[in-house]
Formats: structure tokens, C-alpha cells, sequence
């Protein structure tokens, strides 16, 4: 039989100075002798960590057992009934009935992966079980970045239409088990949830849950940030306008075909490890970038602007959705081989403010510096500028005329599975800049050679016709709204439809289409500026190795009742969420 634990913590009595303290900036202390898999453990929980390890035998070589997690990646704890007994012991009846509690806790399957886990530990006197489950439960209550409710948008469309699946099934479970009550509504057409975000109680909710892909990301955004900036009186088709940031925060279900927000700023495309940065209540401020035309707000993007090829890709793909995923490598073959480029005037207003550049190799991570910094440094700047009656710096814009291939505005990295690195490795996520990519014409060969960089190591923009710029602002005017030539005028005209037929003669056309983080945009002059932490996300960004991670080895830990089994899974997943 087990080792009987000790009766009570060692440091003394529940409410004296070294015992519970329910405040988060007090420290909260409990240790204890527990029963696991078998074996006594010391168990400590403070502030910050709960932590269990098994000192060795005396004669034993073996260095300790020691398992911790944070407590702030703790989701649940919950009183456990253990008294099943070997019917081969005859020393477990004449022992006192066992009391046990379970915890539930965020474990990294790999780098960026997560996994709910749980271990159960247990004693004979009830107290003490008691004290343990109280002062977890109080610590969880105290970490007030946890939502409690949320409200849901389930796009039943996305992607392979699985999104109603994956929410039911790898998602709502957990949301019941860390006590998280849900209103859940499955858009039945497009701009469903922003329309009813432009009328929701948001007051009720601590943030809204998105599940799908970029597409019903990018409906909620433009739900919450239309209704924050109305519900203060902002003009949103003031292009010169300081939006209001929003307060709610965003979480992304990944269901979508691409989801590349969702992999820029957790690292994987995995449904139950963002349902888990939803419950421990994360939190990653965003860059949102506008776009605006004649003073007419036409598209808020976080993730890609982009110009001539990009935009034409999606243009053709759109048109053939009957092909399924397989249409997006159609489509840039077709307009690979095509080569159109494009000629227009690209001004732009450098980023001053921020300690980073496209070229530095420094990626954007957890509790990123030179977005803490950037932040700072820009409200000075802008408080600057205000001073000076409102004027932005317009001697320090810098004007390029060219023909290219491609434009793009990258207001993240732009990773995804098929292009780890993304489009512009070095972006940072909450800067309050973007990086401008422009892509000058050139060979056919010159221009593969570029587009196979996204998808290893090498330099992407270690190339003569690529320019790459940190930037607050941009504007773009297509080359044929300034052109006002008659000759021109009937070439285009006369000419335009022999030449999309005969790719091969590389001719110029009058515009492209702007692909506005998957959606197409058509607008010929067009004013983008960024704005810093606009919306923020249940998510963290990109995590680093953590300390918390142990070896594959010692990814199972040891519990008395085994980890969450086949069995309470499936417990877990007929538990209704609260209404």
C-alpha cells in the first residue's frame, strides 16, 4: 500500500502567514506529502509554479523526479472520487477511504503543439484534499485575463465545411471543462457575424471565437472594429482618423484551408492548442493596417496586401473554387508562366520609430522587445507630430516608379505550412509597421528563383529587383490612371484582349487585383496606413523554447489514475458547455 501522507502542510495551518492567500499579489503557499501513481510526492504550489517530485532511494543512482507547470497554464481543477482498491490487497481495507483532485493542465506535446493533461493526486484526510482544491481554484479566479464567456461564430463553410465538427468535438469540451460558457452562432451567409457583431451586447461577452479560416477572421475583425470605432463617433472613411483599439479580444479556431493568422501568431494550425490559449486567457495586441480610396474606407488587412502577382492568383482561384485546394497552384502556375507586370508609383512614409528592419533576421516572438518598444517610441512620435499641427512627415516620403511584378504589404511574417518563413520573415506583429516588398520586373527564371525562397533558408530579398522597406504609410497609383494619352488609351483597348490571350508577349496591363489578406480588392489608387495594436488575440505569438518543456522522455507524467484516457475523453467530450 501507498505511504500515508502527511495530515497537514508542513509550513503550517490554512490562514496563518505561511498558509493560502487568495490575492494574486500575495504569495500563495501550500506543500504537501501526496499520493501518485503509487508513491508519495512532495507537492508545492506558490505564485507562479505547482510542482511535484519523488526524491530517490538512498541506494538508489537515479537522480529526483521533478514535474512543474506554470500555474498560469493550469485550466481546471476538480475533486476526484479514488476509491477503487485492488481486490488483492488485503491491506487496502483496513485503510481509510482515499481523496484525491485532478489537475488539468497545459503540456507541450512539441514546440508550439499543446495538449490538456491532467494528473490526479490524493490523501486520506479530506482537509487537506480540500485546502489543495480551494487554493487552486482561488489562484485560477484570481488570473482575471480568463474569459468566462464567449460568444461564437462557427463558419460551416471553411475550408473542407468541418468547422461545426471541430468545434463540437476538440473544442467545447474544453471550454466545459475550464467552465467557460459559450453562445454559439453558425453564420448562414456571408458578413453574418458582422452584422450581428454591429448590434451584439459585447458588454456580455470577454471575447468573441472565430472558427473557420483567414476569411472568417477577417468578418469578425472588420465586425468589432466597425462597431468600436462607431460606438465613438470615429469616421472610419476619414483616412487621417486615430482609430480607437478595440477591447475585445479575438480567438481563431483554425478550419480554414490556409489559416495563416492563426500560424504567425501561435506557430501551428491546431484547433485544440488555440481553444487552450483561449482558456488561459493569452493575449497578443495586432497590428491593423486600412486601406482607403477618394477618401473611402474599402479594407482593414493584418496579414498580406499584395499587388500583381499575389493579387491575380487569387483573382483566377476565386474563379475556379469547383477545383478545390488544388486551384491555388493552378492559378500561380498559370500566372507564372503568364508574367504580367504592372506599372504604377508606389510613395511611402518610413518607419522611424522601431529598432528593427526587414533585413535584420530578428523574428517576432513571445513578449517581443521591439514590439514593446516600437509601441512606445510611436505614441511619442505621434504626440510629436500632433504638436506640429498635424503634420506627418511628409518631407521624409520617398517616391519609386517602376514596373513590377509584384507589390506586397506585410503586416506579419505571413508564415504558413507551405512557406514557414513567410513573406517577410523579420515582421513583427505589433510594431506599427509593415514591410513593403516590391518586386521589379525580371526574368521569368529570376522571379522562380525568388518565389522558391519563401519555402527554404535562403535570403529572399538578396536580390537586385527585389526592395524591401519598413513603413508606416504607403500609397499606390496605377501607372494608367496617370496616363491619359489617346494612343495608349486605344493600344490598351485594341490590344488588350490578343495580349491576355498570348501570355507569352509580356505585355503590360492597365491594373491588377489586390489580394487583401485572401480577399480580392479591385482599386487602382489606393492609401494604406498601419495602426498599432489595433485588436488583440487570445494568443501569445510565436513561442521559443520554454523551460517548462521536458524532454520526450518525460512528456508522460506519472498519475495515480492515469492521464486523460480514451475513457475521459469521451466523458469530457459528452459534457454540455454551460449555456
Amino acid at each position: 500500500p501507498p505511504p500515508a501522507p502527511l495530515a497537514a502542510p508542513p509550513h503550517g495551518p490554512l490562514g496563518e502567514e505561511s498558509g493560502l492567500r487568495g490575492a494574486m499579489g500575495a504569495r500563495v503557499r501550500l506543500s504537501s506529502l501526496l499520493g501518485l501513481d503509487q508513491g508519495a510526492w512532495q507537492v508545492t504550489l506558490d505564485g507562479e509554479v505547482l510542482e511535484w517530485h519523488k526524491p530517490p532511494p538512498p541506494s538508489s543512482s537515479r537522480g529526483e523526479e521533478r514535474f512543474s507547470v506554470p500555474t498560469t497554464e493550469i485550466i481546471a481543477v476538480e475533486e476526484t472520487e479514488t476509491d477503487k482498491k485492488p481486490s488483492n490487497s488485503r491491506k487496502w481495507r483496513k485503510m481509510a477511504k482515499q481523496h484525491g483532485f485532478t489537475v488539468y493542465y497545459v503540456k507541450r506535446k512539441q514546440l508550439h503543439c499543446w495538449r490538456c493533461k491532467e494528473t490526479t493526486f490524493w490523501c486520506i484526510d479530506e482537509q487537506l484534499c480540500n485546502q489543495w482544491i480551494q487554493a487552486l481554484k482561488e489562484l485560477l479566479d484570481s488570473q482575471t485575463s480568463r474569459p468566462k464567456h464567449l460568444l461564437v461564430y462557427i463558419n460551416p463553410f471553411s475550408g473542407k465545411k468541418q468547422g461545426k465538427r471541430i468545434y463540437e468535438q476538440k473544442v467545447a469540451p474544453l471550454f466545459s471543462l475550464a467552465s467557460i460558457s459559450t453562445e454559439v452562432v453558425v453564420t448562414e451567409y456571408a458578413n453574418h457575424a458582422k452584422d450581428n457583431l454591429s448590434e451584439v451586447n459585447l458588454a456580455k461577452y470577454d471575447g468573441v471565437v472565430c472558427v473557420g479560416g483567414d476569411g472568417m477572421f477577417s468578418e469578425v475583425m472588420h465586425g468589432l472594429i466597425g462597431r468600436t470605432q462607431k460606438d465613438s463617433d470615429i469616421d472610419q472613411n476619414d483616412p487621417t482618423a486615430p482609430l480607437v483599439s478595440c477591447k475585445t479580444r479575438i480567438g481563431i479556431i483554425p478550419a480554414g484551408s490556409t489559416d495563416c493568422i492563426c500560424y504567425a501568431t501561435v506557430g501551428i494550425n491546431d484547433p485544440v492548442t488555440s481553444a487552450l490559449h483561449i482558456i488561459v486567457g493569452d493575449s497578443q495586441p495586432l497590428d491593423v493596417s486600412s486601406v482607403h480610396c477618394n477618401k473611402t474606407f474599402l479594407k482593414y488587412f493584418v496579414s498580406l496586401l499584395g499587388y500583381g502577382f499575389y493579387g491575380d492568383v487569387l483573382k483566377d482561384s476565386e474563379e475556379k473554387r469547383w477545383m478545390g485546394s488544388v486551384r491555388y497552384d493552378f492559378a500561380g502556375f498559370k500566372n507564372f508562366l503568364s508574367h504580367h507586370y504592372y506599372e504604377g508609383t508606389v510613395s511611402f512614409l518610413p518607419a522611424t520609430h522601431t529598432g528593427g528592419s526587414p533585413k535584420d533576421g530578428k523574428s517576432c516572438k513571445t513578449k517581443c522587445c521591439i514590439c514593446r518598444q516600437s509601441k512606445r517610441q510611436l505614441e511619442q512620435l505621434q504626440k510629436f507630430e500632433t504638436n506640429r499641427h498635424g503634420h506627418d512627415g511628409r518631407d521624409q516620403w520617398k517616391v519609386i516608379r517602376g514596373k513590377f511584378l509584384a507589390i506586397n504589404a506585410a503586416n506579419m511574417s505571413c508564415a504558413c505550412p507551405r512557406s514557414p518563413k513567410g513573406l517577410s520573415p523579420s515582421a513583427h506583429l505589433a510594431d506599427g509597421c509593415a514591410d513593403l516588398i516590391l518586386v521589379h520586373k525580371c526574368s521569368r527564371f529570376n522571379f522562380l528563383r525568388y518565389l522558391i525562397r519563401h519555402t527554404n533558408e535562403d535570403d529572399q530579398f538578396n536580390f537586385t529587383f527585389v526592395e524591401v522597406y519598413r513603413i508606416r504609410k504607403f500609397h499606390f497609383r496605377s501607372q494608367h490612371l496617370e496616363d491619359s494619352d489617346d494612343i495608349k488609351d486605344m493600344q490598351k483597348k485594341h490590344f488588350g484582349q490578343f495580349c491576355r490571350e498570348h501570355p507569352a508577349c509580356c505585355c503590360t496591363f492597365p491594373s491588377s487585383t489586390w489580394n487583401c489578406d485572401g480577399e480580392t480588392l479591385e482599386s487602382s489608387a489606393i492609401e494604406v496606413e498601419v495602426h498599432c495594436q489595433l485588436i488583440n488575440l487570445f494568443a501569445r505569438g510565436t513561442e521559443s523554447p520554454s523551460k517548462y518543456e521536458e524532454s520526450p522522455s518525460m512528456l508522460e507524467t506519472p498519475s495515480f489514475l492515469g492521464h486523460l484516457s480514451s475513457y475521459s475523453l469521451q466523458k469530457l467530450s459528452n459534457k454540455k458547455a454551460p449555456a
